[in-house]
């Protein structure tokens, strides 16, 4: 059985926010209570809407924001009590791969400064050994080392990806939290940096956290996939499970929405009511009941748990997708 990589627990990220003639403040629920576990070499991704959550979930893992409550354990050590120092050490093993490959790489640095900086940050190898690791990594992303000294600006987003990868893989670490590393890019370089990512994975020996809102890149590339709606993880299930069996409302309607590339095959769609709700006063109960079309009045007001279904380690945020939901209901009612 493989290790737990990353255990997260109860994980809770709230802004606060001015708003009114009087600034009066409230607290934004960006990240409410999320439960996770990652395995050693799996690739777990975490979908939703924009502003559910998925990104800050990501850097609050890493300490990149400060998480207000929970716990992170990586490879059995505590995340949150690390100091400066003891954090510096652990993001070698943990590293990012941002969204904007143009806006993540600074603009007055060579790729060979840019790929240089985390060796000479964490204090590895000779300048000798440095100048050979990057040149190693720039070609084992798929460039060259003739274009080691141009500028950021002189590649493409596809390239200038493939060189995020590369100074995230350079200090060789265990776990990569990509943000949403395709939605920027053209859909045939999309495909060239998902088998890019997997054929590191492999090499590497590399586990994903893989955040991202396209369901048909993320049935790509997983093994299995957590729904995040409003700042909770509503559904966790392995690809195959989530995809053919899914048991939450909210996961129906997401699939629902994914295109399917033959023009005869008539696709029933799930068109949910309403707006997604403002973190900053989210419902009572279950967050999705304002716009699920089988809310009954348990959802209005007791909180479902992230329980397991009779099958494949598939967990579930709702009342009503269990065998035992009507008399649950009827003790959460009494």
């Amino acid at each position: 059985m493989k290790k737990p990589l990353l255990e997260i627990s109860n994980l809770k990220k709230h802004f606060p926010v001015k708003s009114g003639f009087f600034g009066q403040s409230k607290m934004v629920h960006a990240v409410d209570g999320v439960d996770l576990t990652i395995y050693e070499g799996e690739t777990v991704s975490l979908v939703g809407e924009s502003g559910c959550g998925k990104s800050t979930t990501g850097r609050c893992i890493l300490k990149l924001i400060e998480p207000s409550e929970g716990k992170i354990l990586f490879q059995g050590k505590d995340v949150m009590a690390q100091n400066n120092k003891e954090l510096r050490k652990l993001r070698r093993e943990m590293q990012f791969v941002f969204q904007d490959p143009f806006a993540s790489l600074n603009p007055r640095k060579t790729i060979r400064e840019i790929l240089m900086t985390p060796l000479i940050v964490h204090n590895i190898e000779t300048p000798k050994e440095r100048r050979k690791m990057v040149e190693e990594m720039i070609e084992i992303v798929g460039l060259s080392k003739q274009q080691l000294e141009r500028y950021p600006h002189q590649f493409s987003g596809g390239q200038r990806q493939r060189i995020g990868i590369a100074r995230a893989l350079i200090l060789r670490p265990k776990m990569i939290i990509a943000d949403e590393p395709v939605s920027a890019l053209d859909v045939s370089i999309q495909a060239q940096i998902l088998n890019l990512m997997q054929d590191l994975q492999k090499e590497f020996k590399l586990t994903y956290l893989f955040i991202s809102h396209d369901l048909s890149v993320v049935r790509h590339i997983s093994d299995r996939v957590a729904v995040m709606y409003l700042g909770k993880i509503v559904e966790v299930a392995d690809k195959k499970s989530l995809y053919e069996n899914p048991a939450h409302p909210y996961t129906k309607a997401l699939l629902s929405s994914v295109p399917v590339p033959d023009p005869e095959h008539i696709k029933e769609r799930i068109i949910l009511q309403g707006d997604l709700p403002s973190p900053s006063n989210p419902p009572s109960g279950c967050k999705f009941h304002p716009r699920c079309p089988i809310a009954v009045e348990a959802c209005r007001t007791a909180v479902p748990d992230l329980l397991e279904l009779n099958f494949n380690q598939h967990k579930v945020s709702c009342h009503l997708a269990h065998d035992n939901a009507e008399s649950a209901m009827k003790k959460i009612v009494n």
